[in-house]
């Protein structure tokens, strides 16, 4: 293994374990959990809600195909970190100048529109239980709040919270399932591969969808930040993302059964977007009380404010890598690391400028460009990492198996399927369709 040098000095490699040299430890709390937390959020939850309130538990295979196709995609950006010591940015660009073509403007614009979404989603909770407040204040707050916990905290800090909301999302909703009563029965029938009539669209959305997002790209650099850094902490790495997506795998399945005992049971149709958990929510007051209505809106705003400080934190940490790079910094140069002045123009981007949108009709043409650039980046994340797991990029030792190629393969097509019907969706209307 080449020299190693403590990572943040100046124009020092940043492949260098900062532990003492002691065996490697896993602990729940960890890069994986945040990234599966950060990946779940408001729209995620009302994707399966409303799966389960038409189709019951038919689908209930796909989710677990999802949940199985993030652990393999998650597993290769970590292996690329670990054995390579190069971040996922670095990885990318190898590949050819096409990826920082795509990968630029997509990081601006997404993170623009972002920001005011999940201020947004954070905020609709917040309103529905003190509505005296009006929800544009709410949502200001939020994004003040995850702005403040970003630019002060430390990822230590940050990891804890993290845990805490996750707690609060996996307490409320998973309890929510459990009140619920589950159907096993059916849940086992829908165990059995099936699409149901008009389900493909849905299908492709719980195995695809739910919990993928630019923050999986972001697993490397939390892997940094935690002191993992080594091919040492492969198998802890391995560990650690496939016990977070078993916690997202059960946290979505409560979801499924949320929408195919309660709203299905109920007769009510679920709003599209955000609200339709709000709509849930008044379900919920109707059918067990206001403390469990309550509950529930508590867990609705841990899930999304999960996503505002792990997206501030992760991205912000991708656009420092990628922009340290434009600007011809080497690796580990302060100004692309947590606190540098790269991550901290990020987090300001996401938290400031999109209050804007808060005041105006939707931007049309900014929603298409995000729309389109979104729909393109989880086919891109899965076909450039078959390049970077494979060949000469990564040591001989930790490239692909022809299992993993497999996987990988067949996440790849998902996600280009996924990808084509979500760019259709968007360009459509300029076509008049």
């Amino acid at each position: 293994m080449a020299e190693q040098h403590q990572p943040g000095a100046e124009g020092a490699p940043v492949h260098a374990d900062r532990d003492g040299g002691g065996p490697p430890k896993w602990k729940i709390i960890g890069p994986g959990l945040v990234v599966a937390a950060t990946g779940v959020g408001a729209a995620d939850m009302v994707a399966t809600l409303v799966a389960g309130s038409q189709y019951g538990y038919a689908l209930l295979w796909a989710v677990i195909l999802g949940v199985i196709l993030k652990i393999v995609l998650v597993e290769g950006a970590g292996r690329y970190t670990l054995a390579t010591g190069k971040t996922i940015f670095e990885g990318w660009k190898s590949l050819g100048k096409w990826t920082t073509w795509y990968f630029g403007p997509y990081i601006i614009i997404w993170g623009f529109v972002y920001g005011a979404t999940a201020m947004s989603s954070a905020a609709m909770p917040l309103a529905a239980l003190f509505p005296a407040v009006d929800l544009k204040i709410w949502a200001v707050l939020m994004g003040l709040a995850g702005f403040a916990m970003v630019w002060f905290g430390r990822y230590s800090f940050f990891e804890k919270v993290t845990a805490v909301l996750v707690g609060i999302m996996f307490v409320t909703v998973v309890g929510l399932a459990v009140i619920a009563v589950p159907n096993v029965p059916e849940m086992l029938k829908g165990l059995v591969p099936m699409i149901p009539s008009g389900g493909v669209v849905y299908t492709l959305a719980l195995a695809g969808g739910v919990g993928g997002t630019i923050t999986l790209a972001a697993y490397g650099y939390w892997l940094r930040e935690k002191g993992w850094i080594t091919p040492k902490w492969m198998r802890v790495m391995r560990i650690d993302n496939s016990m977070a997506y078993v916690m997202t795998g059960i946290f979505v399945i409560a979801m499924l059964i949320v929408g195919a005992e309660v709203v299905r049971a109920a007769g009510v149709s679920i709003s599209a977007g955000d609200r339709g958990l709000l709509d849930l929510g008044e379900v919920l007051n109707e059918r067990y009380g206001t403390f469990v209505g309550t509950g529930f809106l508590v867990g609705f705003w841990a899930a999304s404010f999960s996503s505002i400080i792990g997206v501030w934190n992760g991205v912000s940490l991708m656009f420092a890598d990628f922009w340290g790079h434009m600007r011809k910094k080497p690796a580990g140069h302060k100004d692309t690391l947590t606190g540098g002045k790269y991550f901290k123009f990020y987090v300001l981007w996401l938290t400031f400028p999109p209050m804007v949108l808060f005041l105006l009709d939707q931007p049309i043409a900014l929603i298409l460009a995000y729309g389109v650039l979104g729909s393109l980046f989880m086919p891109f994340l899965a076909i450039t990492l078959l390049g970077l797991l494979n060949g000469k990029r990564i040591p001989k030792g930790w490239a692909n198996r022809w299992h993993t190629n497999t996987a990988l393969g067949i996440t790849a097509l998902l996600f280009i399927s996924l990808g084509i019907q979500q760019l259709w969706k968007n360009i459509a209307p300029l076509f008049g369709g």
